[in-house]
């Protein structure tokens, strides 16, 4: 099969399963996000031992991991927030556990061990709470942003190769330029208007102020994750994705989304 053919097969299969199970049931996007967090923060802490560091990996997945977890519950089966304050618990153990690992430069992999949960683990443990505003299942939430998200990174694309000449960041993106952006940006706020038609939870106005929330996150999550990478010389984060990576090269956009789309809605009730 053709690297072609294979990018395309692995893109309709992601963009399937993850619709279908965002949309589905809160149980299934449960699952769904939960093994996301796992792959995600397994890849972002296998980078993160490259040049001789020594993170907390099985803790910092765990920390994730009970943190997604417990938002969950907390969103859709009544568990009380204060549950929540657990994971402030889980946190000060790492520091506490670092103290008998007997490593390197201890403060780095303690660094590295919450870059992880901090970058990876708490925007996906957002998400529970993201499609239950106000109180309700609201899938579409979500999956507007999934469309805003891939509306920007598809028109940054395309606009990029016919008319990209002004570099956006070349010392971490070489390949992104301005007028790349600017269709990204274009595209995003006409989903924006056409997600407004179908998606009503939320008001057309609302929908246009998240597509310039996109844009803006959702580039910068993207050169993050690119300066990641970079740090260790990988053009990749994983390889579960054929002709498309990792888990965290699909999401890095999604992962500066969330928290400003949460934060923007929680803002907006009053």
């Amino acid at each position: 099969m053709s690297n072609f053919w294979q990018r395309a097969l692995t893109g309709i299969m992601y963009v399937v399963v993850l619709l279908g199970m965002t949309l589905l049931h809160p149980l299934s996007l449960g699952i769904l996000f939960l093994v996301m967090v796992l792959l995600a923060s397994n890849e972002f802490y296998n980078i993160a031992l490259k040049g001789g560091n020594t993170p907390q990996k099985l803790t910092g997945i765990f920390i994730s991991a009970v943190g997604f977890l417990l938002s969950f519950l907390c969103a859709f089966y009544q568990l009380p927030l204060k549950y929540l304050l657990t994971t402030i618990l889980l946190l000060s153990f790492l520091f506490i556990t670092e103290l008998y690992r007997k490593k390197n430069n201890p403060f780095r992999q303690i660094a590295f061990t919450l870059t992880g949960i901090i970058w990876v683990g708490l925007p996906l443990s957002l998400i529970p709470f993201l499609v239950s505003i106000p109180g309700e299942f609201h899938p579409e939430i979500l999956v507007g942003c999934f469309y805003l998200v891939w509306a920007n990174d598809t028109g940054a694309y395309l606009f990029g190769i016919k008319f990209g000449k002004r570099r956006l960041f070349e010392r971490i993106s070489p390949k992104k330029s301005w007028e790349g952006a600017a269709g990204g940006a274009l595209l995003a706020i006409i989903v924006s208007f056409i997600i407004a038609r179908f998606y009503t939870v939320l008001l057309p106005e609302q929908w246009l102020i998240i597509a310039l929330i996109t844009i803006l996150a959702g580039n910068y999550g993207d050169l993050v994750e690119s300066l990641y990478k970079r740090s260790k010389n990988i053009k990749d984060s994983g390889t579960i994705l054929p002709g498309h990576g990792g888990i965290l090269d699909r999401i890095d956009s999604l992962l500066m989304v969330i928290p400003f789309v949460f934060v923007y809605l929680i803002l907006a009730e009053g």
